[in-house]
């Protein structure tokens, strides 16, 4: 393409370069690229005769570049209209100027919907600007007076007795009359170049006094009223964004509020990937109490530049190894020192480690956090808090396998905490509410989406989506919801109230449910789609029994532990009589066996591979079937089924010797000279499930593994058909509850960005990898034996013949006794030097362990007073790193 002259001349022109020289403005650059498809021959003649930040009328511009008025005044308005200059009317003349590239005339080009959709170059250009021209500005500026600048959320800073107005967003909101709010520029460009990173654009940043005005007149923003923007403010807030200012209209002065998140803004990628921390910090840094902290990772996860990570807070035999902290202020600062792929990643865990439980549980649930609610009573707030992870605390306090638990600390003392009666009693409290705890929406899209079974990921999928504003359909081929929670689980494990209970907060939050509809067989994906459906989550779980591949499992009186549980969850009329035999070592068989006691059976034996140590099954739950008189004979595996006349007589045995392999993975052989014969007039076979996909993948590119288990990506679970995600147990294969909740936030979140144009599925996104400190360092010897808190059970004699949950919950009184057992293991570590002291992080916490403390002392400055200051500062840097680099000979000597 050939290079327009005139345009390249004004873009050395507002660069201050000049043509030939060695740092001049070439037409491979941002700066030329960004002007070229909207900027003519007449309108770069024109801005020509224009300096920076200087104000003129067409009339005393029109003999300077030898046009006339008319034309003139033609050309700066469409100047205007492209983002190259402001206008404003000023003593009732229109008046013209412009300023930097960034922040100013970029941002202003990029607010140009109708060019940027129909020229993707100048969303690309400015996009590029700061990636090219970053790199000379590290180390340069010092505190307070970058281009940009973050200003600390309000109440974050409402303690601190040394703050100013202009660190204050009310300042600049009160002392202007006229507002605009525009899209978000930097979101924008990502958008365009399809990496945005989930965060949207629309409705972001607030324009005030001549910048509003400039904004309302060339329809790049909506006039809102004061009280509106107070609102955005608050708004963007509670979504975790923070603010930044332009700082160029010298101190206590500026023409807009932006509302960032770090992961799309290109003002903190200064900060997170060149660490140029200070061209953009606040006066103001993050400081944790660990006391205070209990490690819930909220402050973490909000943080926009990464500088806050879980940590370790117990004592070690061995101090935490610390690492030696480089900045630029006093090193000389390469690409090999920056973190080019900040946006993917971003860590949430500390070198050291972090609290097991948390690390631990399948949807790394805020266990400490709350736990520590729960010790002061704040039941509903700690309900809040663990519904940011799963929507089913109440289902989970009953049936979760307790990974938290096996991990717990507190277990290398005495006994693990009791975290799932904490939670259960947490929801329990809900439960008896009048008015139960309704998360609040985010947003109100108008696109659809279909969730295709109404299981726990699921369910956990549709909460996830309705809370982000989506409309909602849960599409079950049961007439009941809740898949397996409600059909798989006996009662007397999981009442069905309990799961009902909790589906009914999101029918609050508007999901539509549609049962008795088999997708794939009364309605296709593609005949949803034409009814306005953009995405769909795939979670119809393992639902179908597996069987063993022996003789005479066809027989009569075979059953399917899965078929059988769930029959009696319909209420069918189910009855038994006489030996029944339970062919499996999980949980799952010991229901099945529980479940077989409730409707007859005379005697019921459970036989599986596992030696007992090995058992798949929950050691509790082998308790609670021994107490039912439930025979568990340990390393037996079916050789066939016995059968007279077509119906089942009993079971052969053989002697099964448990091994694993090198993987662990349990790899059985048999002693086939050493057999038993069991009598049966039933065989329940627990064993494993399988999926039954039905019709529902046909015809589309949805791919299958040879188990039945559907193909993705493990990282977004988007399938072969790029508006298909899926999760749970048709991904994993048969897993717990709990596995599947944390897979059905995982797909809500890459719907929300598949449905989003421009919006990457990976981009900006917590990878939540998690790992624990390492427990065999710890110092433990100080603890105090406290006795683990027992829930109550009702005598199983009492309880072996109705299905309903002997398990009583904790009182309020174990609640508090339990919450103490905790040793509040992890807790939030600052990297104070990354830290840009925006106090997103302080809003997020429930603990009043982090707070903003006023560290630097930094003012902006105007523009035209900016070179010297820069100059003062780079003179200062260059003695600092002669000086550190002395040392480090020095050291080495």
């Amino acid at each position: 393409m050939a290079v327009n002259e005139k345009v390249l001349d004004l873009a050395n022109h507002i660069s201050r370069k000049k043509r030939g020289s060695k740092n001049e403005i070439k037409a491979t650059d941002p700066e030329y690229l960004i002007l070229e498809p909207v900027v003519t021959d007449g309108m770069a003649e024109v801005a020509m005769c224009m300096e920076i930040r200087k104000k003129y009328t067409a009339a005393e511009l029109a003999p300077a570049c030898g046009k006339t008025l008319e034309d003139t005044t033609k050309l700066l308005l469409d100047l205007a209209m492209a983002g190259v200059c402001f206008v404003n009317e000023i003593n009732g003349v229109d008046t013209f100027w412009y300023d930097t590239w960034v922040p100013g005339i970029m941002e202003m080009m990029v607010n140009n919907k109708e060019n940027v959709a129909k020229y993707p170059q100048i969303a690309r250009a400015f996009e590029a600007y700061g990636r090219v021209r970053g790199p000379k500005t590290t180390g340069a500026f010092p505190v307070g007076v970058g281009l940009m600048r973050v200003i600390p959320i309000e109440k974050s800073i409402d303690g601190e007795t040394r703050k100013v107005s202009y660190e204050e967003v009310s300042k600049y909101l009160n002392e202007n009359t006229i507002f605009t709010v525009s899209d978000c520029s930097c979101r924008t460009a990502r958008e365009v170049m399809g990496e945005g990173c989930g965060h949207l654009k629309e409705d972001m940043c607030i324009q005030m006094g001549h910048a509003a005005e400039y904004y309302i007149r060339t329809g790049r923003g909506r006039e809102i009223t004061r009280e509106e923007a107070f609102e955005i403010i608050q708004r963007a807030e509670e979504n975790g964004l923070m603010h930044q200012i332009p700082n160029l209209d010298g101190s206590g002065h500026t023409h807009a509020i932006c509302n960032c998140c770090g992961c799309s803004c290109l003002s903190l990628r200064t900060a997170s990937m060149f660490k140029n921390v200070d061209m953009v910090r606040s006066n103001y840094v993050s400081h944790v109490d660990k006391e205070k902290c209990v490690a819930c990772g909220e402050c973490v996860e909000t943080c926009p530049v990464n500088a806050l990570k879980l940590g370790q807070k117990l004592c070690s035999t061995e101090p935490v190894a610390k690492k030696r902290v480089e900045t630029p202020r006093d090193m000389d600062w390469g690409p090999e020192r920056w973190n080019t792929e900040y946006r993917t990643n971003r860590l949430d865990v500390a070198d050291s480690g972090t609290s097991p439980c948390k690390t631990e549980c399948p949807a790394h649930i805020a266990i400490q956090g709350y736990i520590k609610l729960a010790a002061q009573g704040r039941y509903k707030e700690a309900l809040e808090l663990i519904k940011h992870e799963n929507p089913f605390p109440a289902v989970c306090g009953r049936i979760c396998p307790r990974k938290c638990e096996s991990a717990c600390t507190r277990g290398d003392i005495d006994e693990p905490l009791a975290i799932d009666e904490i939670k259960k009693f947490i929801a329990e409290q809900d439960l008896l509410q009048e008015n139960r705890y309704i998360p609040k929406k985010k947003n109100d899209y108008t696109k659809r989406i279909a969730v295709i079974g109404a299981g726990p990921a699921g369910l956990s999928c549709a909460f996830y989506l309705a809370i982000e504003g989506y409309k909602v359909t849960v599409f079950e081929k049961e007439n009941a919801l809740g898949g397996m929670l409600t059909l798989g689980i006996p009662s007397f494990r999981l009442e069905k109230s309990v799961v009902n209970a909790e589906i009914e907060v999101l029918r609050e939050l508007g999901i539509e449910f549609k049962t008795g509809i088999e997708v794939g067989k009364d309605v296709t994906l593609q005949e949803l789609r034409a009814q306005g459906y953009s995405a769909f989550y795939l979670a119809i779980g393992a639902q179908a029994g597996r069987k063993l591949g022996i003789e005479g499992e066809d027989a009569e009186g075979v059953i399917s532990g899965v078929d059988f549980v769930r029959n009696i969850n319909l209420g069918k009329e189910i009855a038994l009589k006489g030996n029944v035999v339970v062919i499996g070592g999980g949980n799952v068989a010991i229901d099945v066996a529980r479940s077989a006691v409730r409707v007859g059976a005379s005697q019921v034996s459970l036989f599986c591979l596992e030696s007992r140590k090995d058992m798949p099954a929950l050691e509790e739950e082998v308790e609670e079937a021994e107490a039912e008189d439930i025979q568990i004979n340990n390393s037996w595996g079916p050789k066939r089924i016995l059968t007279e006349n077509g119906k089942v007589t009993g079971v052969e045995f053989k002697k099964c010797i448990s091994t694993f392999d090198s993987t662990g993975r349990f790899n059985p052989s048999y002693d086939e000279n050493e057999v038993r014969i069991i009598p049966a007039s039933a065989v329940l076979l627990s064993i494993g499930q399988s999926i039954d996909w039905g019709s529902l993948t046909e015809n589309s590119s949805i791919e299958l593994n040879p188990n039945r288990t559907i193909k993705l990506n493990p990282f977004t679970y988007q399938t072969g058909e790029e508006d298909v995600f899926a999760g749970g147990d048709a991904y994993t294969g048969p897993r717990f509850a709990i596995d599947a909740i944390a897979a059905g936030k995982q797909g809500a979140i890459s719907i929300h960005r598949y449905v989003q144009p421009g919006q990457s599925l990976v981009i900006g996104r917590d990878r939540r990898e998690y790992h624990s400190f390492d427990k065999s360092a710890l110092d433990l010897g100080s603890y105090d034996r406290q006795p683990r808190q027992k829930a109550v059970h009702a005598e199983p004699a009492k309880t072996a013949t109705i299905f309903l949950d002997p398990r009583l919950t904790f009182t309020e009184d174990q609640v508090k006794k339990e919450t103490e057992r905790c040793l509040s293991c992890g807790a939030t570590v600052v990297d104070e030097f990354q830290c840009v002291g925006c106090g997103s992080c302080t809003t997020k916490c429930k603990f009043e362990a982090i707070t903003l403390v006023r560290t630097y002392d930094g003012e902006g400055v105007a523009f035209e007073d900016l070179k010297p200051v820069v100059v003062k500062q780079m003179l200062k840097r260059k003695g600092k790193i002669a000086i550190r680099k002395a040392i480090d000979v020095f050291s080495k000597e």
